[in-house]
């Protein structure tokens, strides 16, 4: 019987083991798309408890705790550290098959070496133990944690406006090794069935020293942005779009849409698509100019609880999954830019795991000499980032495409501790693969081999960003 979380966990054969341990564990990370706050790794902030640094931000680990019926006052409220972390104890050995119970215990190894299960058993002498650790260990404030994961680089999420001086701040720090590099995400500036839209394009408008009146101003600033952001190392962006609505219109009859919704007109959803197709449009010729990859990420139905949304607001775990992402609005998108030569490198995520293997033929129509795999399927992404759901896309991607031009994993997290899913998705990779070679599937080669795993957990996702 093997133990739990051993040395070989989830490495279920000799070739397996050797792919990790050899290949796949030594290779630094590239985390390009997550949402980690870069004010904490400047001022390298150092938790109180292990609650402050388990709990805070994490929404699976909140999805967990809401399934068992615990208190919204132990989730994201001001209940005590000890009695949210008990409650978190109490509910783990509750989810056998769900990452996050791999994904703690893997934490509680990796920057703890605490290797004993957690319940309510052991909730205090890990408390207990793990507290002593964060209050003495300079090896677990953020940096030190960044820096024991071997991350080479980060590419966080931020708003157009924002002032990117975190950003700056670390830049000039030779101290720290990591780079750290803004990503452009203007989900608010696409979102104008939102209340606070007029708000936020004054807010835009401030930030780009541009009186945004009309649509031509709005572009304009958005222009400028892109430049600021640029100067400040942004290679990339990334779009929340729940789908993509083919709907090309003039730009006067965007203008009249942008400016109504400016005095406060409510829209109808057919003239709401027209605006954010407009805009898509118009970011994604600019990227490709600039040549940032695009990230599309697709399929998530936001906020749906209005309760606790007015409660807690945006971001606090009650998005869902949408049954299919509308892959034909995508289809004439990506076909639009490319008729317009403006196509620029693209990862394209689904929510639904229904959709892994059209994304994966839709991206094989778009090719470029001397790039590999320009227009690709992301990593399996939110509630798909599961044992099964990263081997069916692993699997999805490899039938239908050629998954050494695959990009690898990425956190998608606002918790630190979690470039231990990196270790998860290595594991996992490593078995697919050493499982093929065993079974006569692929040549046994393990150099080779190798080579595709180091490809794939690193070297690709650097070359394809230009780092």
């Amino acid at each position: 019987m093997a133990d739990f979380l051993n040395t070989d966990f989830l490495l279920d054969s000799r070739t397996a083991n050797a792919l990790f341990h050899d290949y796949a564990s030594i290779m630094p990370i590239i985390d390009y798309h997550c949402h980690i706050d870069p004010s904490e790794i400047y001022l390298n902030r150092r938790y109180n408890d292990l609650a402050e640094i388990w709990l805070g931000g994490d929404h699976y680990k909140w999805r967990l705790m809401r399934a068992n019926g615990v208190g919204e006052d132990l989730i994201t409220g001001c209940g005590p550290g000890w009695e949210k972390f008990k409650a978190f104890a109490d509910v783990l050995p509750r989810a056998p098959g769900n990452p996050v119970y791999h994904w703690a215990h893997l934490e509680l190894q990796r920057y703890f070496g605490y290797e004993k299960p957690l319940n309510p058993g052991t909730a205090r002498e890990i408390w207990d133990y793990c507290n002593d650790r964060l209050a003495g260990d300079e090896g677990l404030r953020v940096r030190g944690i960044i820096e024991r994961s071997k991350v080479e680089a980060i590419v966080t999420t931020d708003d157009p406006a924002d002032s990117l001086e975190w950003h700056s701040k670390l830049a000039s720090d030779e101290t720290f090794k990591t780079r750290v590099l803004p990503g452009w995400r203007p989900f608010l500036a696409m979102d104008i069935e939102s209340a606070g839209f007029p708000s936020y394009i004054e807010k835009l408008g401030d930030a780009s020293g541009i009186c945004i009146g009309d649509y031509s101003c709005l572009q304009e600033a958005m222009l400028r942005r892109m430049r600021f952001f640029k100067e400040h190392g942004c290679c990339s962006c990334d779009h929340g779009i729940r789908r993509i609505v083919f709907s090309p219109v003039s730009e006067a009859h965007v203008n009249e849409i942008f400016i109504r919704r400016l005095r406060g007109e409510i829209l109808t959803n057919e003239e709401a698509e027209q605006y954010r197709y407009a805009m898509l449009t118009f970011c994604a010729k600019e990227y490709a100019r600039l040549g940032w990859v695009m990230q599309l990420h697709l399929g998530a139905v936001r906020d749906v609880n209005t309760i606790m949304y007015d409660r807690l607001g945006p971001d606090s775990g009650f998005d869902c999954a949408d049954s299919g992402s509308g892959l034909q609005g995508t289809a004439g998108f990506l076909n639009a830019l490319e008729q317009d030569g403006s196509l620029p490198k693209t990862i394209i995520f689904s929510i639904d795991p229904a959709d892994s293997q059209a994304i994966n033929s839709l991206a094989g129509c778009f090719t470029q000499e001397g790039v590999k795999g320009k227009v690709q399927q992301g990593s399996a992404w939110w509630f798909n980032d599961t044992f099964t759901g990263i081997k069916k896309q692993i699997t999805t991607y490899a039938e239908t495409g050629a998954l050494g031009c695959f990009l690898g994993m990425l956190t998608d997290s606002r918790c630190f501790l979690s470039y231990a899913r990196h270790e998860y998705f290595r594991r996992i990779l490593c078995s697919i693969l050493g499982g093929w070679a065993d079974r006569g599937l692929y040549s046994s080669d393990v150099e080779c081999l190798g080579g595709l795993v180091q490809d794939i957990c690193y070297n690709n996702v650097k070359k394809f960003f230009n780092f």
